[in-house]
């Protein structure tokens, strides 16, 4: 059965607002953990807009569940990902001007660099993934990088202002789901999946976690974590596995 993966980015989000003290993003993932999520995720970007690195030295120690460190691949990451030792790092694409994460990572051309980069993260016993499309050409460079998962970019799918335009992002996903499956991959939906998108997935086998944050988080802010993280929770245990 596919597991939910709470992001809770945007509890800091709204922390640093102030550069205050709430809400707590550990509180947050917390909360989440008790509701039942199977992950937290904490993106640590360079230019430190929301997590900080408090945030994610504090949620490494004190998680019952797996704690998923989205990283851009440098050097400095490196170092804090191996110091802190989640359960899985997720490579990412950063611009400094961009809202939120706005593509996959450009896998294709660079597997050499990016195999040497994770070499030190298997070595330790760390999960890797890699934030893609659902594009061939990005599945087969993240095979031959050593990943054992990738994580499909939802985002143009979540986006679409069409029906036709949401279908066809849907059979682009599906597609990268079954090629992926077939090369031994394990394969991770994110970015723009809410309430009422995700059930588009409901039938489709081999995904194995939906990663989901700004909307959880949004609902959070009316109904409570708990609530909020639930009911996502049970929308996904009826999925396909």
């Amino acid at each position: 059965m596919p597991v939910l993966v709470v992001n809770v980015d945007h509890v800091a989000t709204l922390r640093q607002q102030r550069f205050g003290i709430e809400p707590e993003p550990i509180t947050a993932a917390h909360m989440a953990e008790l509701a039942g999520a199977r992950g937290i995720i904490m993106h640590l970007r360079e230019d430190r807009r929301h997590i900080q690195d408090r945030d994610v030295e504090l949620v490494s120690q004190c998680l019952n569940t797996r704690f998923h460190f989205e990283m851009a691949a440098t050097e400095e990451m490196k170092e804090i990902a191996l110091r802190i030792n989640p359960y899985m790092i997720c490579l990412v694409p950063e611009k400094r001007e961009e809202l939120t994460t706005e593509g996959g990572l450009a896998v294709a051309g660079r597997e050499d660099v990016l195999r040497e980069y994770l070499a030190p993260f298997h070595a330790a016993g760390i999960k890797s993934s890699l934030f893609i499309e659902a594009d061939e050409k990005q599945i087969d460079a993240s095979h031959a990088c050593g990943a054992e998962y990738i994580e499909l970019h939802t985002g143009h799918f979540a986006d679409a202002k069409t029906p036709e335009k949401m279908q066809l992002e849907r059979d682009k996903i599906i597609k990268g789901v079954a090629y992926a499956k077939r090369l031994g991959l394990k394969v991770n939906l994110g970015h723009g999946l809410n309430y009422t998108n995700v059930y588009e997935f409901a039938n489709v086998p081999g995904i194995s976690e939906y990663s989901i944050g700004h909307s959880i988080v949004s609902r959070a802010v009316l109904v409570g974590m708990d609530r909020a993280v639930r009911e996502m929770k049970d929308i996904i245990s009826t999925f396909a596995e």
